[in-house]
């Protein structure tokens, strides 16, 4: 994304305003739905909540959007791009790339259906190993590098190139920050969760931004924003020009902890918004089943491995990449809202943990969520038509299934 957000606000200034607004935004969307998981402590968050607030239909187009967009696409992206870094030290085939990428999907599918704990410890050490690597690798650039050249070394700017640029670079931001969504997903089978979710956004949300400025900071001082704005990998470029090829295959191996420690993420978060969708017969009610003995969403684990691996052998992701976030982001906006929705039907539950800011910071995240899509409607037509159309063709599907389900219960009873 460092790419990106130069390329778009083209100033040392605006660049570091985005990382740190788009840290403030996600820290209130977090927030606020972390008293969500408290008042709905059940699997499926997110999912949940829309359902309590909207209705089915809402729950189920977040749960379309899901399986036809954002499920392949972010499995086939994160696992070929693994793969892809696993030839810097193995040469691979394109279809080499592709089996490697596959094993990594069912090895990481089997971890998760044998134990949410194991799970939990492979996300624990790679997240502290890829922070660390990373936390590293902006040192070494700091200490070695040279900033005669950097865009550290010349007048700071904060005035970004145009204000449109500024917010489709900030929906590219608050992507990176997208896992306070998906740790939700996770709400029925957290200890305590009306606290321990609010601590959990407060130190991981913290921890990233530091991480992430820092990061950016490195790359500033040995590259010019204009370098970075034309760099397909901007780690990349900075530590080889520090280091030469020891940079590239250093950044290559913090590529390759990352991707594995992010698609992780994916199998442990994303699984039980399909699981919930089954219990509420949204889905086949095979998805709903839980191993007999490992007690995970094992069905609906499956299903995610198995959209991965079309993904992967499609490349579907390369033409779905660019619609992610705007496919997924009003849904974010939505279940933000609920807050309101639930403490006016539940005045007398008080929850363990109250929004910080109420009502201001979730409005004001409602508000920022609209503008952006707003903007991204104007200067990206397209892009949002093709979301907007993936949306509408979920409608039909949810009625159609609704219809189907009514038949088969109305035979049922038949004698």
């Amino acid at each position: 994304m460092p790419a990106e957000v130069a390329a778009e606000v083209g100033s040392v200034g605006a660049t570091t305003l985005l990382w740190v607004v788009g840290a403030a935004l996600s820290l209130g969307g977090a927030l606020t739905l972390a008293e969500l998981c408290g008042t709905y402590p059940q699997a499926g968050g997110a999912y949940v909540f829309l359902r309590e607030a909207y209705g089915p239909l809402i729950a189920f187009l977040f749960g379309w959007v899901k399986l036809v967009v954002t499920g392949p696409a972010a499995i086939a992206a994160v696992s070929l791009i693994f793969s892809a870094y696993a030839g810097t030290f193995l040469p691979l085939s394109d279809l080499q790339q592709k089996l490697l990428a596959c094993a990594l999907i069912v090895g990481l599918s089997a971890a998760n259906i044998r134990s949410i704990s194991l799970s939990a410890a492979i996300q624990n050490s790679s997240t502290i190993a890829k922070v660390l690597a990373l936390v590293a690798l902006a040192l070494l650039l700091f200490a070695f590098g040279s900033p005669e050249q950097g865009a550290l070394s010349r007048p700071i700017e904060w005035a970004p190139a145009s204000w449109g640029g500024f917010g489709l670079a900030l929906i590219a931001v608050l992507w990176t920050y997208v896992g306070w969504v998906d740790v939700t997903y996770l709400a029925g089978e957290v200890v305590d969760p009306g606290r321990t979710f609010p601590r959990a956004t407060l130190l991981g949300l913290g921890i990233v931004m530091a991480v992430y400025l820092l990061a950016n900071a490195a790359y500033l001082y040995v590259l010019p924003v204009e370098e970075i704005a034309r760099s397909g990998s901007v780690a990349a470029t900075a530590a080889e020009r520090v280091f030469g090829l020891t940079g590239g295959r250093l950044v290559a191996a913090l590529v390759l902890v990352s991707t594995f420690g992010s698609l992780n993420a994916t199998f442990l978060t994303n699984p039980r918004v399909f699981y919930a969708m089954a219990q509420d017969g949204m889905f086949p009610e095979a998805i709903a089943r839980v191993h007999p003995r490992y007690q995970s969403p094992h069905v609906a684990l499956i299903l995610y491995m198995v959209l991965g691996i079309i993904g992967v052998m499609t490349k579907i992701f390369e033409q779905l990449a660019q619609i992610f976030v705007l496919g997924i982001w009003p849904f974010y906006a939505l279940t933000v809202g609920v807050v309101f929705v639930a403490r006016r039907r539940h005045p007398d539950r008080v929850p363990v943990y109250r929004t910080w800011g109420y009502p201001v910071v979730p409005a004001l995240f409602i508000v920022a969520s609209i503008a952006m899509l707003l903007n991204a409607l104007i200067r990206r037509p397209a892009q949002a038509g093709i979301s907007a159309g993936i949306l509408a063709l979920g409608v039909p599907v949810y009625f159609a299934w609704r219809s189907s389900r009514a038949r088969k219960a109305a035979a049922a009873l038949q004698p």
